[in-house]
């Protein structure tokens, strides 16, 4: 038996007091013993505060990414001992793979992600620049900059690794410290995956503590630099909202808890469609992986009254294929439920629910594990309910049994499946199973509102589509209302929620300064030598060269229309030209004017700039007609280190006419090699870490 300790200011400390008891959801062993009743709450935020904070926020996005990749490679590496402790909490081996694989994956979405959009600075600059007089010279725009707080996340029982990985992800790259605190009951697990975090020495010290047990009074510290990520249930996330500091310090709440998530079948996919089958597996398999107890699993399953019988008979069929018992075998498809106490709670909300339906499979009080002891174990039937008049019983979309339960419900046309999927209150996820596109249309945009996210299930996308469970890194999961009105992951957006949003005002030449982005207004800066002879760190924001100019002429026009094969009229036919309102008589292609911009600015030799990898924000603002000798303004807007050997630069590239008039502008992005190719990122954030007071 072991008495897990918390990992609080950099090393680990014992728990205090007897604890509470941690048994196996197999056979009911103790495998030890938890609480937090000796660590000092005041200290653990004060640390994460004061001492890991500063360090963290001096680095870099791109300094994080690299640590977070890092750190998923090195977990990866060590699975098989968390495999073997997942068992214990009910997980079979397909459900490893969503709770280790899917938590580490989830580090590797994040990082990669934030190596692509996110800059090699301490902010983000976000929006675009919004002009607030009419000289020009007061401009506004915002900027991300990270709290100076921690971040409690409060995790759930069903995916000990994923639920901390996916939470600490985000706040990591926000540059906010994380203190981790894991549901009691499967903390054992959590606690073998923190310590091979701490042990690989990748992430800064304190980048995140554990608290293994109560969170005893830590709400008490926290104030509005602070955020709570909360997973759980309804009456816990309300107890921690209502805390007072949370509620007169405005503290950030996340909350992702309750959810009576809908799977839908279209009337057009009757019994013998892909979709119909794709419905019925995805309800039985929604039922049946960890046990049931996922915050996205299907709760009710809405069918049209034609589809009563024949959906009935397919779940029933698919139901009694589950084999229930000791997840270490090969032939188990369904293990036990985290907890004795777990198990006790969904027989007791199953009872609730018998009160409005009638099941159609399954008996709650018996079970009949291979392998097991039905009475020492946490095992419980997959349990189909069947409810055939859902409009007039309430309670099946109110109770939520947090395990292998579901509920079939018939429904009268599209228009009452979309009242039935609002009754749950708001949700996580539901999913829709048409190939008809009116049916899609109707369901999506009938129940988008009461929904955190969507997915259209068919034909077309079956074999690769990830199923109506799984949240994915770069989209939000969460959802509305019941669900709790919190956004976890999405993306970036799953980071800023760590960061705060502030609006800038000033001239161009400050805010390009402030934010390291070039913008129009402000001083350019020339050198001796042509841009693209530099090394990228050489190159300065606001580096600009003037090119000189060259005229068009109705030939250059002529010739590009017969090498591209863009004969358009505009270009051809002076006639149909002058009848176009935008056009004063034939013009210039547009992508002529870029090649040409191109050969006027670019510098041929070999050099830094290894590769023209693309343009943003192209805009065509006034036609050049044959005649017209248009210039180009090439200046150094943005510069995102990338790997050791290159970065990514963006320049602000404008083509004017012999008038000054702006005919053309985007973004050109290049990738630059450096000078001498800086280490990796890991050693060398670590380097300047140790150089951080």
């Amino acid at each position: 038996m072991t008495t897990l300790q918390s990992y609080i200011a950099g090393r680990w400390q014992g728990a205090g007091g007897s604890g509470t008891e941690l048994r196996s959801a197999i056979d009911g062993r103790l495998l030890g013993t938890a609480s937090s009743a000796a660590l000092d709450f005041a200290e653990v935020v004060r640390y994460g505060r004061e001492d890991a904070g500063p360090r963290l926020r001096a680095l870099t996005f791109q300094q994080r990414a690299a640590m977070l990749r890092a750190l998923a490679a090195y977990l990866g590496e060590r699975k098989a001992p968390l495999y073997a402790l997942s068992f214990e909490t009910g997980a079979t081996r397909k459900d490893h793979l969503i709770d280790i694989d899917g938590g580490i994956g989830t580090l590797f979405s994040y990082a990669s992600k934030a190596r692509r959009e996110l800059p090699d600075e301490r902010f983000v600059v976000e929006g675009d620049v919004e002009p607030l007089s009419k000289g020009g010279t007061f401009v506004g725009r915002h900027i991300l900059t990270p709290l100076q707080g921690v971040a409690i996340q409060v995790n759930a029982f069903n995916f000990p690794c994923w639920g901390m990985l996916e939470k600490l992800a985000p706040a990591f790259l926000a540059g906010v410290p994380s203190i981790v605190k894991p549901a009691t009951a499967t903390a054992y697990l959590a606690h073998a995956l923190f310590q091979s975090i701490v042990e690989s020495g990748i992430l800064p010290d304190g980048a995140v503590q554990l608290v293994v047990g109560s969170l005893g009074n830590l709400l008490d510290h926290l104030d509005g630099q602070d955020v709570i990520s909360f997973t759980g249930s309804l009456e816990t996330s309300l107890l921690l909202r209502n805390h007072p500091v949370v509620a007169t310090k405005a503290v950030r709440f996340i909350a992702e808890r309750d959810s009576l998530n809908a799977a839908i079948l279209g009337p057009d996919a009757a019994p013998g469609t892909p979709e119909f089958d794709l419905f019925i597996r995805e309800t039985s398999r929604e039922m049946t992986v960890k046990a049931g107890q996922k915050c996205t699993a299907i709760r009710r399953a809405l069918v049209p009254r034609s589809a009563w019988d024949a959906a009935s008979a397919a779940l029933v069929e698919r139901m009694r294929g589950v084999v229930v018992g000791d997840p270490k075998l090969e032939n188990v498809s369904m293990g036990p439920l985290s907890s004795l106490a777990q198990r006790d709670e969904v027989r007791a909300r199953a009872a609730e629910l018998a009160t409005a339906a009638r099941v159609l499979f399954g008996d709650p009080l018996h079970c009949d594990p291979v392998g097991a002891d039905a009475e020492r174990g946490a095992f419980l039937s997959p349990l189909l309910f069947a409810c055939e008049y859902p409009l007039n019983a309430p309670s099946v979309h109110q109770i939520e049994a947090f395990g292998p339960v579901s509920t079939l419900m018939p429904y009268d046309g599209v228009d009452e499946a979309i009242e039935i999927a609002k009754m749950g209150g708001g949700s996580l996820v539901a999913s829709i199973y048409t190939h008809d596109r009116n049916v899609a249309d109707a369901l999506v945009f009938g129940i988008a509102s009461h929904h955190g996210r969507l997915i259209a299930i068919d034909r077309d996308c079956a074999k690769e589509s990830t199923g109506h469970g799984s949240p994915l890194p770069p989209l939000v999961h969460g959802g509305p209302g019941r669900a709790g009105g919190g956004e976890e992951m999405g993306g970036l957006r799953g980071v800023f929620h760590y960061m705060q949003r502030t609006a800038l005002q000033g001239s161009p030449s400050r805010l390009s300064e402030l934010t390291r982005v070039w913008l129009r207004g402000a001083p350019e800066i020339e050198k001796p030598e042509h841009p693209f002879r530099y090394p990228f760190e050489e190159l300065e924001i606001g580096q600009t060269i003037h090119t000189g100019g060259r005229t068009i002429g109705l030939d250059d026009i002529e010739r590009f229309a017969e090498f591209t094969g863009d004969t358009f009229y505009a270009h051809m036919d002076e006639e149909a030209a002058r009848a176009n309102p935008f056009f004063p008589g034939r013009v210039a292609h547009g992508y002529l004017l870029l090649s040409f911009a191109a050969g006027l600015f670019v510098e041929p030799s070999p050099g830094p700039v290894l590769a023209n990898y693309g343009l943003d924000e192209l805009r065509f603002f006034k036609p050049v007609v044959p005649g017209d000798t248009i210039r180009v303004r090439l200046t150094v807007k943005q510069k995102t280190a990338r790997k050791p050997e290159y970065g990514e630069v963006r320049w602000d590239v404008e083509i004017t006419n012999q008038n000054g008039e702006t005919v053309a502008a985007y973004d050109l992005l290049t990738m630059n090699a450096t000078k001498d190719g800086e280490p990796a990122w890991p050693e060398r954030a670590a380097r300047e870490l140790a150089a951080t007071p």
